[in-house]
């Protein structure tokens, strides 16, 4: 096993500092030696020891794998399932980058044609859920890679995501999902912020982190896993990818988030149908909020937040950190939630903001982020326009969904149980 370090990592002498949430762990001089030898591009080794602390540290998110050697498995021992309805240049598209799997499985969801060469056909449509979880109970090898109609994974993709799963304890590894490029101000607006690109940066998937969730548009599983949790959750239409990681990692088991492999997603074609898919986004935070108590919220504060700063400042003071890099992430952190609270009005709390003129006052000032976006990007007013109406629709969708499972969890704060 090659390792990273995370972006977030800082050191001062023994102590590491880093991790979503934030970890402050202090190494003894052989863990340092092991650590320095690691970045440097040494394999972690079979020493227990070094296994043990190597685990430590993947398990603070202060490190992560990095899959550049050929392990124990191959595409051989991968299947591919499409799950699609009505896109059959979309299946052929997928079919033709994924040549190097020699067992691929097309469920056709209801298509009122039926698709020529669909592996298996729902005769009504049932879901992207029960597509994926009939497409996999059909495979026989150890991994299942979902991939939807509209995406097209680059030569190679699979190469840095296989050798993860060496790690016994890796039940799921997700790439990175980018729009393809185009003309209009809604594709750069998608190559930008697309919806299903969680960016450039390594991460192990946990609820209430930086990266909370993984898209199941480019998906590989652990058959077993997948039959231990059930598969999908075939009453979701929408969610339930989200739904599935968080009911692997409830398991113990670890879900990572490899960027170094790479697939390519076909944006909606209209402003209408791409605002359509972000309030349909929306209005799975209801179903997620029933089955997942305390992970769907549009803000989570600390009881402590008024004095976190000059704290966390003095604890990495005490632990050797100078004042300046100190006074920096103590910043940095701050800065975080006042980002959460505005995206937080944005996204869900702006028709209460609409109904008194403090709160309009409060609004205008929670868009100045996208305004500072549009004007570091040279965008100009369109793309601010879809950068406002891809909240505006979103909320929508959590509002609905709301008043649908007639539950407010996806419209209230929560306060943290610690000060993470």
């Amino acid at each position: 096993m090659i390792l990273t370090a995370d972006p977030s990592l800082c050191r001062a002498g023994p102590t590491l500092l880093g991790g979503s949430p934030l970890r402050l762990l202090r190494l003894t001089g052989e863990g340092m030696r092991l650590l320095d030898g690691w970045l440097a591009g040494a394999p972690v080794g079979d020493d227990p020891r070094a296994v043990r602390l190597a685990r430590r540290l993947l398990d603070a998110g202060l490190v992560h794998p990095v899959g550049t050697a050929a392990g124990r498995y191959g595409a051989a021992d991968v299947t591919v399932v499409v799950p699609v309805r009505d896109d059959p240049a979309g299946v052929a598209t997928v079919l033709a980058a994924t040549g190097d799997v020699t067992s691929r499985i097309v469920v056709d969801d209801g298509s009122p044609t039926p698709l020529p060469g669909a592996t298996l056909r729902h005769a009504t449509s049932l879901g992207p859920a029960a597509a994926r979880n009939t497409g996999w109970r059909h495979a026989t090898t150890d991994l299942i890679a979902f991939l939807d109609a509209d995406v097209t994974p680059e030569p190679g993709w699979l190469d840095t995501i296989l050798p993860l799963f060496d790690d016994p304890a890796v039940a799921a590894v997700a790439p990175r999902v980018r729009s393809i490029p185009g003309r209009g101000v809604l594709s750069r607006y998608e190559a930008d912020r697309g919806a299903l690109d969680l960016g450039p940066d390594p991460a192990e998937v946990r609820p209430l982190s930086r990266v909370s969730y993984v898209p199941s548009a480019a998906l590989v599983l652990r058959r077993d896993v997948l039959s231990a949790v059930g598969g999908f959750d075939e009453e979701m239409r929408f969610g339930e990818d989200v739904d599935l990681v968080w009911r692997i990692v409830d398991t113990g088991g670890v879900v990572r988030y490899q960027p170094s492999a790479t697939v390519w997603h076909r944006p909606r074609p209209t402003v209408r149908a791409w605002a359509r898919q972000r309030y349909h986004y929306g209005t799975s935070a209801a179903s997620l909020a029933n089955r997942h108590p305390r992970r769907v919220t549009p803000a989570r504060f600390s009881p402590r937040a008024t004095t976190a700063s000059p704290q966390l400042v003095r604890t990495l003071r005490a632990n050797g950190f100078a004042t300046a890099p100190a006074v920096a992430v103590a910043a940095r952190r701050q800065f975080g939630v006042a980002t959460m609270l505005a995206e937080a009005i944005r996204r869900t709390w702006w028709p209460l903001a609409l109904l008194t003129r403090r709160g309009r006052k409060i609004l205008l000032a929670a868009l100045f982020p996208c305004l500072l976006d549009a004007l570091r990007t040279r965008r100009g007013p369109r793309w601010l326009a879809l950068r406002i109406a891809d909240d505006v629709s979103y909320s929508a969708g959590v509002w609905v969904g709301s008043l649908r499972r007639r539950t407010p969890r996806p419209l209230l704060p929560q306060l943290a149980r610690n000060d993470q």
